[in-house]
């Protein structure tokens, strides 16, 4: 036999493929994870970055989706307090949209079908004495708060990456699976290095396609399978704009199109605001925001704030390609957010399983429910695992972040406060291996700007699979919102200088 035999091969380093590789290795599987660019490079790293239950999905009569969501929305909470933290809702009442009645109605159901245990419920609010309606238009009386929560999604992804490699899983960015062929019992997988161009061939025993906007691509000309099912591509995008208000809950406005957004703090000076839901075709690669997509969510947002907001002010964009199960809706709005696990296999032949579909919220679901499918061929497989287990650097409570920055700062006293909030945000109680020995800041290396220090840099591309000043700056982290084109320039520059002796450092 030639190559390294694997259990799992999973193609795809998105949050499906990246959490089923954790479940998978947690459960004493040999776990091969391949993804063509950087992890969360795709679809995973351009939501609106939320776990949520979807309270629209109940217009559509989704309850199951919204149950699963909800229960889901206070599991992750509990293991990553870190990079997830709860966050209240204002959703302002306009005449002529939704009834009140039917607002009610849906919180009503939203705060009790997934048996909310730690967030607050929801409760009506009037805007003209609250500060949430400071900066709307004055014909907002009164609105509605609920509760859900952020996630920073692009570091959810990495540290379920993180979580699988410490279980042993052998993760491989910048990988591309060219081709995958069944032989007698196992599959035969060529891969490629897309920066060397080294070949590589992986065998083994199951395959995971968990390669989103790409699924087809991957089902029809890599693995040369039939797609039993159908991906519908829909567009989403957001913009970032100078912050719009200073309290720190969120807003989800209802539109006349029966659509919503939300406009949502971010990094502290900015405001979120998204997204669409257009159908899409074409490559995923070159995805991007459009001009009419801009002016809507612009015009969107100016409904409702006292202060007009135009698309010379947006400071930055990004958009991602769901890839959505296509149920037949009309509608791109109205096609499901749930998913659908493929498997294909035959007597004695090596099974494939194909990830159609899903949201971040409900990850650790689908890779439950994708160990499932595949346990008839992996009998001596272990139990399942991961509702209670902390994700890398997210071992204390929910109520103890600050607490966790506190001891942080006196284990630290040089550097500054802001600096080690912002290391506890991303790293949890993992911060403390970007800092071990620093007594003073010069010890934390060169400053690119930013908060972004040497130290840091180095523990990405070692611990993390960052390659680039790209993985660093939009995906480990968002310092690129603040960084300027010559400084990140010159962290390219340090990465292209410094990489080999970081990830081979002399013994």
């Amino acid at each position: 036999m030639d190559g390294n035999l694997y259990d799992i091969a999973v193609v795809g380093g998105g949050v499906n493929g990246c959490g089923i590789a954790r479940d998978a290795a947690g459960r004493g599987l040999s776990v091969y994870l391949a993804e063509m660019d950087d992890l969360a490079g795709g679809t995973s790293s351009a939501s609106t970055k939320l776990i949520h239950g979807g309270l629209r999905y109940l217009e559509h009569y989704a309850f199951g989706l919204v149950r699963e969501s909800l229960i889901e929305r206070e599991v992750l909470l509990g293991v990553a307090p870190h990079i997830i933290w709860p966050l209240r809702f204002v959703l302002p009442h306009q005449e002529g949209l939704r009834p009140i009645w039917m607002i009610r109605l849906g919180l009503f159901l939203y705060d009790h079908l997934g048996g909310r245990k730690v967030l607050p419920a929801s409760k009506l609010v009037k805007l003209r004495h609250d500060p949430a309606g400071a900066p709307l238009k004055p014909i907002f009386e009164t609105g509605f708060e609920y509760s859900d929560c952020w996630v920073d999604d692009a570091r959810l992804v990495v540290l379920n990456a993180v979580g699988a490699a410490q279980r042993g899983a052998e993760i491989r960015v910048r990988t591309e699976i060219v081709s995958a062929v069944r032989e007698q019992d196992h599959w035969k997988l060529e891969a490629r290095n897309r920066m060397t161009g080294s070949p590589q061939t992986i065998l083994a025993r199951a395959l995971v396609n968990a390669s989103g906007p790409w699924i087809s691509e991957v089902i029809t000309r890599r693995i040369s399978a039939d797609a039993r099912a159908q991906t519908r591509l829909v567009k989403g995008s957001h913009i970032v704009v100078p912050k719009l208000f200073d309290h720190e809950r969120a807003y989800i406005f209802q539109n006349a199109d029966r659509r919503i957004i939300f406009a949502i703090p971010y990094e502290a000076d900015f405001t979120l605001i998204g997204t669409t839901d257009v159908d899409f075709t074409g490559d995923p690669r070159e995805v991007a925001a459009s001009a009419e997509e801009i002016a809507y969510l612009c015009a969107a947002a100016s409904e409702y704030f006292a202060a007009p907001i135009a698309p010379d002010s947006v400071v930055w964009t990004y958009s991602g390609v769901r890839p959505l199960y296509d149920d037949g809706h009309k509608s791109a709005q109205e096609t499901t957010r749930d998913y659908v696990l493929d498997l294909q296999a035959t007597d004695g032949a090596p099974p494939l399983l194909d990830i159609f579909g899903g949201k971040i919220t409900t990850y650790r679901h689908l890779a439950e429910d994708a160990l499932q499918k595949l346990e008839p061929y992996f009998p001596a497989m272990g139990p399942r695992w991961t509702r209670d287990a902390a994700l890398p650097g997210g071992d204390f409570a929910v109520d103890g972040f600050d607490a966790l920055v506190g001891e942080l700062a006196g284990e630290y006293p040089a550097l500054d406060r802001a600096l080690i909030r912002r290391f506890a945000r991303s790293y949890g109680t993992l911060a403390r291996e970007i800092m071990s020995g620093v007594r003073e800041v010069d010890d934390l290396g060169v400053h690119f700007g930013a908060g972004l220090y040497q130290r840091e840099v180095e523990y990405l591309i070692r611990s993390e699979w960052a390659m680039t000043a790209a993985d660093i700056l939009w995906r480990r982290s968002k310092l690129g919102l603040r960084l300027g084109d010559a400084d990140a320039e010159r962290l390219a520059g340090w990465i292209a200088d410094n990489y080999s002796a970081v990830v081979s450092p002399a013994a």
